[in-house]
């Protein structure tokens, strides 16, 4: 079956309601490619029934899915959504500063064995990672990806100039 934007969905699964902000900009990217999504709250730590629960509604989908897991500190979130689904996941954990990026990127980054979890930390290139991972069963999906991407290399599409020509623009 080729898969089509109405055959695929994005549940995104948020560590806590402060991680919504975040999931906003990622929903921002999915929403100017006309991907549908979906905002869950649940946390793996707390209510590891209720994640479980989410993951396997999704898992009996006849929709091509790729799970956005939103969790800070001690993810455990994307490791528990990839352990118990055949769907790609993404993890884009939320930070507050340098400082608490330096303390929690690991969680996101090593996954037990046999729990692939992607991590990308821009939020937008979230959106993005997600899309294209999307549009390798959607033509339609593919031409807009490869639209945008001719789009941003345009913005450097300068033409070569002398050295004193800029240094006079000053």
């Amino acid at each position: 079956m080729r898969f089509t934007k109405k055959h695929m969905i994005v549940p995104f699964i948020l560590g806590s309601k402060s991680d919504l902000d975040h999931a906003k900009e990622i929903a921002k990217i999915l929403d100017d490619y006309g991907v549908k999504h979906e905002i869950y709250v649940s946390s793996a730590h707390k209510v590891p029934e209720k994640t479980l629960e989410i993951i396997q509604n999704f898992n009996e989908k006849k929709e091509s899915v790729v799970f956005v897991t939103i969790a800070g500190r001690s993810n455990a979130l994307s490791g528990l959504v990839s352990a118990n689904t055949h769907f790609p996941v993404l993890a884009c954990p939320p930070f507050k500063d340098y400082a608490d990026y330096l303390a929690n990127i690991h969680s996101s980054l090593q996954m037990p064995s046999e729990t692939p979890a992607l991590t990308v930390v821009d939020p937008k290139n979230a959106g993005q990672a997600v899309v294209r991972i999307l549009a390798l069963t959607d033509k339609d999906l593919a031409k807009k990806v490869r639209n945008h991407t001719k789009v941003v290399q345009n913005l450097f599409d300068v033409k070569p100039t002398h050295f004193s020509a800029l240094k006079n623009n000053e």
